[in-house]
C-alpha cells in the first residue's frame, strides 16, 4: 500500500521497512510497460490461434519435421551413389529385372493407384500409360518426380518414404506402363515423349 505526499517530487513510498530500510514505490518506465502489455495481447492471439484456430499442432510440426529428415537422409543417399546419381542407361538396365519390376508393382499398387489408378489410367493423378508427360518422360526425371513429389498438385514427396530400390523399382514400372493404353484412360496432359526401351 502506497503512502501520498504533498510534495509531488518526493518519491512515494510503499510503507514497506525491513531491516530499517524502506521500500521507495518507482513505477516501471513507460517503455517497459508497453512491451509488458504488447507481451500479454501476443501471448493470448498465439494461444487462441494454435489451440483454436489453424496453426499447426505440435503433432504437425514434427510430421513436417520427419519428412524434411527423411528428404536430407534421401539427398545423402544421392550424393553418395544412391538412387538420384543412377544414369538414364543404368536405370535402363533394371527394365530386365523381373525383381525390380515385381517391387515397382507393389510400391504402385501401395502408394500410387489411389491417384493413378490401378493400371495407370490416370484418376486424380495423370494417365502414366499414355507417353504423354507433365514433369519429364525420362527414368531420371521420372525417378526425380517420385523422389521430389509435386506438392502442388498433390503428389507427395515419396523419397524420404522409400528406400533407393523401392523408388527405382517403381520409377521402372511406371516408365513400364508408357504406350499400354488401357480402357477408360484419362485424356492425355503434358508432352508428347518417344519411348526408348
Amino acid at each position: 500500500m502506497s503512502q501520498k505526499t504533498d510534495n509531488e517530487n518526493e518519491v512515494k513510498k510503499t510503507g514497506h521497512i525491513y531491516d530499517g530500510i524502506e521500500e521507495l514505490d518507482h513505477a516501471p518506465p513507460n517503455w517497459f510497460r508497453a512491451i509488458f502489455y504488447v507481451s500479454i495481447v501476443f501471448g493470448i492471439i498465439y494461444f487462441f490461434h494454435y489451440t483454436f484456430g489453424e496453426g499447426p499442432s505440435l503433432n504437425d510440426e514434427y510430421q513436417k519435421a520427419k519428412i524434411a529428415e527423411g528428404f536430407a537422409q534421401f539427398e545423402r543417399v544421392a550424393k553418395t551413389g544412391g538412387a538420384k546419381a543412377l544414369s538414364e542407361s543404368e536405370l535402363k538396365a533394371f527394365v530386365k529385372s523381373a525383381e525390380k519390376k515385381k517391387l515397382g508393382a507393389a510400391s504402385f499398387q501401395a502408394k500410387c493407384a489411389s491417384c493413378h489408378g490401378t493400371q495407370g489410367q490416370g484418376g486424380i493423378g495423370p494417365n502414366l500409360t499414355d507417353g504423354y508427360w507433365i514433369h519429364g518422360g525420362k527414368m531420371t526425371e521420372v525417378l526425380t518426380t517420385i523422389a521430389r513429389g509435386v506438392p502442388d498438385k498433390g503428389m507427395p514427396p515419396w523419397g524420404p518414404m522409400m528406400s533407393a530400390d523401392e523408388i527405382q523399382a517403381l520409377t521402372v514400372f511406371v516408365r513400364t506402363l508408357s504406350g499400354t493404353n488401357p480402357a477408360g484412360a484419362k485424356a492425355p496432359q503434358g508432352t508428347k515423349i518417344k519411348k526408348e526401351m
